[in-house]
């Protein structure tokens, strides 16, 4: 093999791998906008912890805050709600688990695993149907004492919650689901 055939081969081996190289910089460069725009935005990235203050709500009353771009219900029940909502079997319910994330995955749906006082007080939960993702209504479902009306109405398809936010009628699969949240305060509870 002559100086000049073998100075040929690896000419021909550079330009390839030089194509090569110059061919995967360019897939990463059109490829990797593409997996970027799939991380959190700033925004949401900035409210993945929340701190709200509860001082100004009433008994029988509830707030809406919006956490991770969703709306999160916080309600202070009534004692009635509490009564109502703590006689239901959990072998009548839809949904018998109480997916609540500050508790193990397998925790029943009893109210006292939903609220989150051992009072029952305060309910925090994730304000999005779990049907098909409308936000539910509060005060409205047919899920109340003595036959009212209390729980969350969604109207979009018809399923009703109860006064703990468990699924009792409606195409909907699950309970609303309870976020992580604590009381850092009297009055501040932290989302997130």
């Amino acid at each position: 093999m002559s100086n000049a055939e073998h100075h040929e081969g690896t000419r021909r081996d550079f330009l390839y791998y030089a194509t090569a190289g110059a061919g995967a910089v360019a897939t990463g460069a059109a490829v990797w906008p593409l997996v970027n725009q799939m991380n959190p935005s700033a925004d949401v990235l900035a409210l993945s912890s929340i701190r709200v203050d509860v001082s100004g709500v009433s008994e029988g009353s509830q707030i809406t805050v919006k956490w991770l771009g969703k709306p999160v219900f916080i309600r202070r029940r009534t004692p009635e709600e509490i009564a109502d909502a703590r006689s239901v079997d959990v072998s009548d319910l839809v949904d018998p688990i109480a997916r609540n994330a500050n508790l193990d995955g397998a925790a029943d749906a009893t109210d006292e695993n939903r609220a989150m006082d051992e009072a029952g007080e305060w309910l925090v939960q994730m304000g999005v149907c779990t049907h098909l993702g409308c936000v539910p209504l509060g005060n409205a479902g047919d899920y109340a004492l003595d036959g009212g009306v209390g729980g969350w109405f969604c109207p979009c398809h018809g399923s009703h919650y109860d006064t703990s936010g468990r699924i009792r009628k409606g195409p909907a699969p699950e309970n609303l689901p309870v976020p992580p949240a604590e009381f850092v305060d009297e009055t501040t509870i932290l989302l997130g």
